[in-house]
């Protein structure tokens, strides 16, 4: 019976179905459309409201080891702040951070915003260690703890970084976070002591993200959860800036979601036919155990 061929069916076709339903979207370059989320939307509108010159601190604490999550996310939020030509702070809190940085500023800022000036219109801190005791420190007082960009320049000599005492004087942190320390420590050590001077969004892993929650609206204005939320806010940003044919680095969160989605969509196909199966072959069997 076909039923019976179902319910004792080697799981080895299943894990064939998936590699099937991951690779088709990738191999056919399957995209489908993004309808961005309210907490997207709250993300967007916040950079939307800054102004040209405004300050604002891109702290990118996540590492090769969550990109494929946070890396679109990271590319879309360096656009958008770019195109908004406000003044842009890269720091990280993590080891590998610096080479997430690099790759914001020269893929995105170096290529495609090849007039603005280092040191007028975007600077690199680097890493400090320390965890969020760099965030208690820097808080108050920046120029105490980072008295050199990642180039060794002194920070006295950035003209960007002159007028710049703390992260209270920022009109926004940007925080894209990864694991420890990350956008948590960010809303408990900088933005709650001092809400009425600083906002904040942030984008994050999907595992981070149900710990968040309960920080919006208040000390987060606006989150991204996972690769879901970078492709909705990366749908925003192409709609505003890009036109009808952008860079394909600005679509690769779009790209990424279409290999999760049909797998998704199989594995509710799946949780449902198993269903079936169990309560028809339940109610095969139960004249018999009467």
């Amino acid at each position: 019976m076909p039923m019976q061929g179902l319910q004792n069916l080697d799981r080895r076709w299943i894990f064939l179905l998936m590699a099937i339903a991951v690779a088709v979207p990738i191999l056919f370059g399957l995209q489908f459309p993004e309808s961005p989320s309210q907490l997207a939307r709250d993300v967007f509108n916040e950079i939307e409201m800054l102004e040209e010159g405004d300050n604002v601190l891109m702290a990118w604490d996540y590492d090769p080891s969550t990109e494929g999550e946070l890396g679109p996310m990271a590319i879309a939020f360096a656009r958008h702040c770019c195109e908004k030509k406000v003044n842009m702070f890269f720091i990280t809190l993590l080891p590998v951070g610096p080479q997430m940085i690099e790759k914001a500023i020269t893929e995105v800022i170096q290529k495609d915003f090849p007039d603005l000036v280092y040191g007028q219109d975007y600077v690199n801190l680097g890493y400090k260690s320390g965890y969020e005791g760099v965030i208690k420190v820097i808080v108050t007082d920046l120029k105490g703890l980072y008295t050199t960009d990642a180039r060794g320049t002194n920070i006295d000599q950035i003209p960007m970084c002159k007028p710049i005492s703390s992260v209270q004087e920022m009109d926004l942190i940007v925080n894209v976070s990864g694991s420890y320390p990350g956008s948590k420590e960010w809303v408990q050590y900088a933005v709650t002591p001092h809400q009425d001077q600083i906002r904040m969004v942030a984008g994050c892993t999907g595992v981070q993200a149900p710990l968040l929650y309960p920080y919006i609206p208040g000390q987060l204005k606006g989150l991204l959860g996972a690769i879901k939320g970078a492709a909705e806010y990366e749908a925003l940003v192409v709609n505003e800036y890009l036109g009808s044919d952008p860079d394909q680095l600005y679509l690769e969160a779009k790209r990424r979601m279409g290999p999760q989605l049909v797998a998704h969509l199989l594995m509710i196909g799946l949780i449902i036919a198993g269903n079936v199966i169990y309560f028809r072959q339940r109610r095969l069997s139960s004249p018999q155990q009467n």
